[in-house]
């Protein structure tokens, strides 16, 4: 069962290699996931995962590997699955469903799954006590009850739930969904440099030890608290074909301010030209200069650009192409202004890889900043993070 398992990880596209299998197998053999399905799941995934991004995977293969639900303390139990199967999808009219009666909370509900695993011998379907399939009892699936455990059914139909043993905890860190903020926290880490800034406040265990070895008697030593020390600029896109993007903007906005402790930020509309914002409320009388902005911040900062790239080519190539004022230089000249002052930049569009080769302003762009755009999905940003981190 677990080398199934371990080729099945492999074939989901999950990086685990044979020394981590060796050591999930040495784990088995000590005992220490027991007898529960819990302690069973956490050790593999202790063992056999390296990223965070890789955990909604795991679980997708886990579920489809150890068909089963966990039981009661105390109790071991299988359930078959050709049970899970669905028979039939029973739909109840409201009188129907106003019959059937809750059993009357968790641990009620709990204390009869024991009892009914107990008991039953065979596959069931269509009733109203045992674990089956297409009834109304409380355990089992595509069926009613207005307060069950699901077993085997692959999806939410009448969100009756109490619990749900196919359920992934961590399914927003699918590397191939959409960011969250949590996601691109942990895609943003990729962007560190740590030191130490401010003033001694905190203890050097260390440097505390040495001190007092060496000296006879105990003598604190304290160091600065670590930061990170990157410094990022960062430009929005707002308004326009960028207005479907607010939400995954925001989330971006709200993960950077806490990873990074050096983060300045500004507002553009579709190309960048001489004047940049921080407020949208206020763009056209308190704008900031481009240039300002250049000379204000040394080189050493990465810059990030997020938007959709989508205009008219003349934006980029035309001085006057903008659609807001008449601009003295166009918006391909002030990009390679930035490009050059700054040497670690990146594009982030959210929109989907496949549609860049059709908008050529979005090929311009990516053009402009040598290749370096890459999709809002968290191996984007992972992928973008690394290329800054060169």
């Amino acid at each position: 069962m677990f080398i199934n398992f371990f080729l099945e990880l492999r074939q989901g596209r999950l990086p685990v290699s044979l020394r981590e299998y060796l050591t999930f197998i040495e784990a088995m053999r000590a005992d220490l996931a027991a007898y529960s399905v819990d302690d069973f799941y956490y050790l593999a995934r202790a063992c056999l995962v390296k990223d965070e991004t890789n955990l909604d995977k795991f679980d997708r293969v886990f579920s489809q590997v150890f068909k089963g639900l966990t039981p009661a303390e105390g109790e071991v139990a299988e359930i078959p699955e050709d049970w899970l199967k669905k028979i039939a999808e029973r739909l109840l009219t409201e009188e129907e469903k106003e019959q059937i009666k809750a059993l009357g909370g968790w641990d009620k509900l709990m204390e009869t799954l024991k009892e009914r695993l107990k008991e039953q011998k065979g596959r069931h379907a269509g009733g109203s006590k045992w674990i089956g399939t297409g009834g109304t009892s409380p355990f089992g699936a595509w069926g009613y009850n207005p307060e069950g455990v699901r077993i085997g059914q692959d999806e939410n139909r009448n969100f009756r739930a109490v619990k749900v043993w196919d359920k992934r905890e961590f399914r927003n860190l699918d590397s191939d969904v959409e960011l969250g903020t949590r996601n691109i926290k942990v895609a943003l880490r990729r962007l560190r440099r740590f030191a130490r800034e401010g003033a001694a406040d905190q203890l050097d265990l260390q440097g505390t030890i040495r001190s007092t070895a060496k000296k006879g008697y105990l003598d604190l030593a304290m160091v600065p608290e670590r930061h990170n020390a990157v410094k990022v600029l960062l430009f929005f896109d707002v308004g326009g074909s960028m207005d479907p993007f607010v939400e995954v903007c925001e989330e971006l906005f709200s993960a950077a301010r806490t990873e990074f402790k050096h983060l300045e930020y500004f507002y553009f509309h579709n190309c960048l030209y001489e004047r940049v914002w921080r407020d949208n409320r206020r763009r056209f009388d308190a704008p900031t200069s481009t240039l300002d902005v250049l000379h204000t911040y040394p080189h050493d900062y990465k810059v990030i650009f997020v938007g959709d790239a989508s205009m008219s080519p003349y934006e980029i190539l035309q001085p006057g192409g903008s659609v807001e004022h008449w601009n003295e230089e166009d918006g391909a000249t002030w990009l390679k202004r930035v490009l050059t002052v700054y040497p670690k930049c990146a594009w982030l569009n959210p929109l989907p890889p496949e549609w860049w080769e059709y908008t050529g302003s979005v090929r311009m762009i990516r053009q402009l900043f040598a290749g370096r755009m890459y999709p809002l999905t968290l191996d984007g940003l992972d992928a973008a993070m690394r290329a800054l981190s060169r």
